[in-house]
């Protein structure tokens, strides 16, 4: 029997999931999580896909790991712990094409691409998603940019290696690109505040039109009597 699972890279522990998927076929839990744990813990803070092929006979059993999400591998790339919650406002990180060029050869064995080329446009499009810049540009830039053959160069020759000077290039672009971002969300947010406050009080003021609240002796309250009308005194 197959059985496909997604475990933390070198950390798979027990837990209700797996009990539930593995418990009834009588195999040696302790066990397959210790093999699981060997076989990925080159991907440590990563999610790994594993597959375990069981004899439900025997109660034998192989493991098979494949490689992370390109998602993963990417994050991983950058020392990011997750992406961009609102990618369109907030970007994440600020990859190479090289970077870009490493992760796809470790993903391209299992993809299911006509070339290396189409492999990188991939990888490439989820940078999207994670809100992850690539040489300070939009991914749907480059992808755009590699259609064109403006990184054939780079792709042909595989090459992954980035300077140390570019690295602190995009840096540079992505504190401050960050830093500006970060301003437009506080200030966006205190504006949308302040219009809730503005809000609030137009509900909780008198609507437009309606008479003020009358007082005891019957008038407008800070109104004076009505001609004719006896004053509190004269009515004594």
């Amino acid at each position: 029997m197959i059985v496909k699972m997604l475990v933390e890279g070198g950390n798979m522990k027990p837990s209700p999931a797996v009990s539930q998927q593995l418990g009834p076929m009588g195999v040696n839990l302790g066990k397959i999580m210790s093999d699981v744990n060997e076989a990925t813990k080159d991907f440590k803070g990563m999610k790994v896909p594993v597959e375990l092929d069981i004899n439900t006979a025997t109660k034998d059993f192989t493991v098979s790991v494949s490689s992370p999400p390109a998602s993963e591998l990417i994050k991983k790339e950058l020392g990011l712990e997750k992406g961009s919650g609102q990618a369109k406002k907030e970007k994440a990180g600020n990859i190479s094409i090289e970077q870009i060029i490493k992760i796809t050869k470790t993903k391209y064995p299992s993809m299911i691409v006509s070339d290396f080329k189409a492999a990188v446009k991939t990888i490439v499009g989820s940078c999207v998603s994670l809100g992850v810049l690539i040489d300070n540009k939009d991914p749907k830039d480059i992808e755009d940019e590699i259609h064109q053959g403006k990184y054939d160069t780079e792709i042909n020759e595989q090459k992954t290696e980035v300077s140390p000077e570019k690295k602190e290039k995009l840096k540079k672009f992505f504190d401050k690109l960050h830093a500006k971002e970060s301003a437009d969300i506080k200030a966006e947010e205190e504006a949308d505040k302040l219009a809730e406050e503005a809000k609030a009080a137009a509900t909780a003021a008198p609507a437009e039109g309606e008479a003020p609240a009358e007082s005891e002796e019957g008038g407008a309250e800070g109104e004076a009597p009505a001609e004719g009308t006896p004053t509190p005194a004269e009515k004594k």
